[in-house]
C-alpha cells in the first residue's frame, strides 16, 4: 500500500511533468523514493519485532514448563 509520501510524490511528479517544471518533477520523484524507503524500513521493523516476540514467547513457554 502506498504511503502518503509516495502519493504526494507522485502528485508532485505529475504536476511537474504537466507544467514542464523539472525541479517539481524531480522533487516528486525524490519524495516518492523516500516514501518507498520509509515503507521498507517499517516492514523491516515489523519483521524484527515479530521475530523478537516469537523468541520471547518461546522462552516464556520453556520457563513455564520447568
Amino acid at each position: 500500500m502506498a504511503n502518503s509520501d509516495e502519493v504526494k510524490g507522485k502528485i508532485k511528479e505529475t504536476v511537474g511533468k504537466v507544467s514542464k517544471d523539472d525541479s517539481k518533477e524531480l522533487e516528486g520523484k525524490a519524495q516518492g523514493a523516500f516514501g518507498k524507503a520509509k515503507e521498507k524500513v517499517e516492514d523491516l521493523v515489523d519483521d524484527v519485532a515479530e521475530k523478537i516476540n516469537k523468541e520471547i514467547d518461546e522462552f516464556k513457554d520453556k520457563k513455564k514448563d520447568k
